[in-house]
């Protein structure tokens, strides 16, 4: 790989090919570099909570083999198809509800090979969880799309696989109210495994939703639930909720003629969010949300004025949208380090070109 982009002819790297309409649109790439023949588990340390995969592994086949040994890579994010590799997990930073209690991609990435434009191999971090020497080039690549260099192999730390989970739906057709509950529920001391947010418009409604897990998930969940039935929602708890869950991280998608928003804005201005759009979904605790949209640039802008100052990513989108208004909404000087910093990883912009922040 190092050798291929090297030649000097521009690159697209590939996975699982899930996330192809992500990103700005760039010149067409003279070589596209698939990962998937690097699909390998090259170790699974049990005992330290770690792994070492290959980045063409499917997610689905890694998080396998993991709960053959009772513990799990803590990431889900939005996987049709099963399709998703490790790699393209890392270079979009995708996440789904678990993000709530155990971190992003970067919080869970230890260390990473990197098949970098001057022909080299880089690795950096580590095989251990503790590790605080040298420079940070893992999360680094977490978000960066493939434009600093190819992500061949990522060292992550695991967790143990609960035994039994436990749900807590709360329903309401306030917007206002749903997410009051969840910032009651956010200010409690549970350790909860995911707090989301579900919004389908005035006349559906939406939920809250809170999921615990652990030795005595139940206990967790009936605290969550007195809490949310006390801002008079209707509560429900199921033991089955793998579909539920599911059907949550699907929202984070567009369907046929929608195109995503993810914005990134404090937690206590979800309500305004949310209620900006004909339907999305967001992390409670964290500020993100994915709003699905009709693919229209003029709508686009305006949300992009109405959230102001949150940022506004768009995400899944036709070519067409994509070309008519950035993808990224953002300039100043974030964009000036982006560019600084993909000048010094690939001078020659050979790396996914056009694609990122500001172009590059």
């Amino acid at each position: 790989m190092a050798e291929l982009l090297s030649a000097g002819r521009t690159v697209r790297p590939v996975g699982g090919r899930t996330k192809t309409d992500w990103g700005g649109v760039g010149p067409a790439a003279e070589v596209e570099l698939s990962t998937r023949k690097l699909g390998h588990l090259v170790a699974h340390n049990e005992g330290d909570l770690t792994a070492v995969l290959e980045a063409g592994v499917r997610l689905t086949d890694a998080q396998t083999a993991f709960a053959d040994r009772g513990q799990r890579l803590s990431l889900d994010p939005p996987n049709p198809g099963g399709e998703a590799t490790i790699g393209g997990v890392v270079a979009t930073a995708d996440s789904g509800p678990l993000r709530h209690g155990h971190g992003a991609v970067r919080d869970l990435i230890l260390g990473v090979r990197i098949a970098l434009p001057d022909g080299t191999v880089a690795r950096a971090g580590s095989n251990v969880i503790k590790n605080v020497a040298g420079y940070d080039l893992a999360k680094l690549m977490c978000g960066a799309l493939g434009t600093l260099g190819v992500v061949t192999e990522v060292t992550v730390r695991l967790h143990p696989l609960p035994a039994h989970t436990v749900t807590v739906a709360a329903r309401g057709g306030d917007l206002g109210t749903l997410s009051q509950a969840a910032a009651a529920l956010a200010r409690l001391p549970l350790q909860l495994e995911a707090l989301d947010l579900r919004w389908d418009g005035p006349a559906a409604g939406g939920a809250l939703l809170a999921r615990s897990a652990g030795r005595a998930p139940a206990e967790v969940a009936g605290i969550a639930a007195t809490a949310a039935a006390a801002q008079g929602l209707e509560v429900t708890v199921t033991e089955d909720d793998d579909a539920t869950w599911a059907e949550q991280r699907s929202r984070q998608r567009a369907r046929d003629g929608e195109a995503v928003l993810r914005v990134s804005a404090l937690a206590t201005a979800l309500a305004a969010v949310l209620g900006a759009a004909p339907s999305g979904v967001a992390r409670a605790g964290l500020g993100l949300a994915w709003l699905r949209i009709p693919a229209d640039a003029a709508l686009v802008r305006r949300l992009r004025a109405e959230l102001a100052p949150a940022t506004c990513v768009l995400l899944d989108a036709p070519a067409e949208l994509r070309a008519a208004v950035d993808p990224w909404g953002v300039d100043g000087p974030a964009v000036a380090l982006a560019r600084r910093v993909k000048q010094r990883f690939d001078p020659a912009g050979v790396c996914n070109p056009g694609i990122h922040v500001g172009g590059i």
